[in-house]
């Protein structure tokens, strides 16, 4: 049976370390990081995460806020707020939590974005450092997935890595990020998309799979090499009217067969979600830092 990659677990000791770093922070500069996220619409999903995120702030000791906007908000309004943001001096990070309406252009919004306050880390300036080695923010999913696997033991550097789905969010981002010559990253990568043949014998020449496809249960044990360490980024809504809910989450693994197949595999939820609160909080101290230093120097 594998090894459960406990993002749970894991995102605590992260959690740790940021709140030793925030008080590090205010005891020698009196300065106190803060975090903006945007909601635009009604989403309940998005407003969860936004929850979550603020929740983490606060038990991290970093100052939080929540810009609610109408779905109806048009692009310019939505980049009125951000450019407000980008001049707040207290505000040292800006999330604006995605998907947005489909009438705003969300590569747009990234780009009014500050590069300096990108937590995210989408900005084509900030996307360009990480594909150099030298990031300022890494996005903070593929930087979850990382040191979920560093974290716990199973270092990527020199192993075949497979990463299923290229979206900007994940999927590029992870395989720049597991490629660069770097301790932790060093690894043969490889990205499977929907024009990928043979897709089943790829991912079992991998040691490394990671799941970011957006479909429940599209990875089989089957699939897999034995003793492979599996991640799933997916996070999928299944019809369940057992539940309250109506519903349930899934990721994009096929859990109970592949358990009994890989080496280690993270769950969903409880897996890669907790993680990227987890480094939107490393990130954001990282930009209360930079501004910081650079103010008082």
């Amino acid at each position: 049976m594998a090894k459960i990659l406990d993002g749970n677990k894991t995102a605590l000791d992260i959690h740790s370390e940021v709140a030793t770093g925030v008080t590090n922070l205010r005891n020698e500069f009196g300065a106190v990081p803060g975090l903006a996220a945007v909601l635009v619409g009604d989403d309940p999903a998005s407003a969860i995460y936004v929850r979550r995120k603020g929740k983490a702030c606060q038990k991290v000791g970093i100052h939080t806020k929540t810009i609610r906007l109408n779905n109806d908000t048009t692009q310019k309004q939505l980049q009125a707020t951000i450019t407000e943001l980008n001049t707040d001096p207290v505000i040292n990070g800006i999330l604006v939590q995605l998907p947005l309406p489909n009438h705003i252009n969300s590569q747009i919004i990234q780009q009014t974005i500050s590069p300096k306050k990108d937590v995210d880390g989408l900005h084509p300036f900030n996307v360009g450092l990480l594909m150099q080695g030298t990031p300022l923010f890494v996005p903070a999913t593929p930087a979850g997935v990382q040191q979920l696997l560093i974290r716990n033991g199973y270092n990527p550097a020199g192993k075949h890595v497979a990463i299923c789905g290229r979206s900007d969010i994940v999927g590029k981002p992870l395989a720049i990020l597991l490629a660069q010559k770097h301790d932790h990253a060093n690894a043969t990568v490889t990205i499977c998309h929907t024009g990928t043949k043979d897709l089943k014998e790829t991912l079992q020449r991998a040691d490394i799979v990671v799941a970011a496809v957006g479909k429940p249960r599209a990875i089989t044990s089957d699939m897999i090499n034995p003793g492979a360490i599996v991640v799933d980024v997916g996070i999928n809504r299944v019809p369940d009217m057992s539940r309250k809910t109506g519903y349930r989450l899934e990721g994009d693994v096929d859990f109970t067969s592949v358990e009994k197949k890989a080496k280690a595999i993270s769950k969903v939820p409880g897996g890669v979600g907790p993680m990227t609160i987890a480094m939107l909080l490393v990130n954001t101290l990282k930009a209360a830092t930079l501004h910081t230093q650079a103010t008082t120097t």
